[in-house]
C-alpha cells in the first residue's frame, strides 16, 4: 500500500485525513480513557503510519511525548512543517513499521495506529507486531482503526478482530468497538471500520 500512498499524497487526495466530528469526538474520548486517573505529561506515544501528523498533533497537544512514523516521504515532510507551525515538539520518521529499532523510538508506553495496519500483507503484520512488541514497555496499549475485511478497489484490504490477534501474539484485547463514520466521505463509510484496542500481556 506504500506506492499507493505515496501517489495519493503527491495527488492531493487523501480522504482518510478528513474524519467526521463524530469520528473526531470519538478519537477524543478513546484517548482520554489512555489517560484516566494519570497526569500530564502521559510519556511517551508513538503514532504507527502517521500521514501528515494529524493525530501525533492532538496527542503532543494534550501532554504525551509524540514520536511519529511513516514510509510516505511527502507526508512525514508536510508532518515536520505542521509541527513547525504549531509550535508543537514532535519527532517525525520517515520509516517503516515492520522495521521499528529500539534506538530510533525508544520504549513506548502507548502506540496509536489509524489506518496502517489493514493495508498491510500477512507477513508484513507479523513484522510489525514483533517490531511493535520489542519496543513496548510492560502494561503498553495499542489503540489500532481498521476496516472490515473485504475487497475494495483502491482502498486496503481491512482487518479483523482475528488478523489483530493473530499478528500481536503478546498482547490482549480488551476492547472493540465499531467507528463513528458519521461524516466521512461514502466509501469510507462504507468500510465499516473499527477500533481495538490492546495491552501488552
Amino acid at each position: 500500500m506504500s506506492t499507493g500512498y505515496a501517489l495519493a499524497y503527491r495527488l492531493g487526495i487523501t480522504p482518510w485525513e478528513r474524519a467526521g466530528r463524530g469520528a473526531a469526538a470519538q478519537f477524543t474520548a478513546l484517548v482520554s480513557r489512555e489517560e484516566a486517573g494519570r497526569n500530564p505529561p502521559y510519556g511517551p506515544a508513538l503514532d504507527l503510519g502517521c500521514g501528515t501528523g494529524t493525530h501525533s498533533l492532538q496527542l503532543a497537544e494534550r501532554g504525551w511525548r509524540v514520536i511519529g512514523i511513516d514510509a510516505v516521504g511527502a507526508a512525514v515532510h508536510r508532518a515536520r512543517a505542521r509541527a513547525a507551525e504549531e509550535g508543537a515538539d514532535i519527532r517525525f520518521l520517515e520509516g517503516d513499521v515492520t522495521d521499528l529499532r529500539p534506538d530510533a523510538v525508544g520504549e513506548v508506553g502507548f502506540f496509536l495506529d489509524v489506518g496502517c495496519f489493514h493495508g498491510l500483507k500477512d507477513g508484513q503484520r507479523a513484522a510489525m507486531g514483533e517490531k511493535v512488541t520489542a519496543v513496548a514497555a510492560p502494561g503498553a496499549t495499542l489503540l489500532l482503526l481498521a476496516f472490515r475485511p473485504g475487497r475494495r478497489l483502491l482502498l486496503p484490504r481491512g482487518a479483523g478482530r482475528g488478523d489483530v490477534e493473530t499478528a500481536f501474539p503478546g498482547w490482549i484485547l480488551t476492547d472493540e468497538e465499531p467507528a463513528d463514520v458519521s461524516g466521512m466521505p461514502g466509501p469510507l463509510e462504507r468500510t465499516a471500520p473499527c477500533w481495538y484496542r490492546l495491552r501488552r500481556a
